[in-house]
């Protein structure tokens, strides 16, 4: 896989992770999202790329 490519995925990974971990709990209720959802949304956003 590309070094580049590999890099982008991470990134996306590592800045959804800290949108969705800056939310508080109300927030993320209402989107539907516990915490514990956090990672796997965030790898299923970065496995898209």
């Amino acid at each position: 896989m590309d070094i580049r490519k590999t890099f982008k995925k991470w990134a996306a990974y590592q800045q959804t992770v800290r949108e969705l971990a800056a939310l508080d709990n109300r927030q993320l209720n209402d989107l539907g999202i516990s915490r514990t959802d956090i990672n796997r949304i965030a790898r299923d956003h970065a496995s898209s790329l």
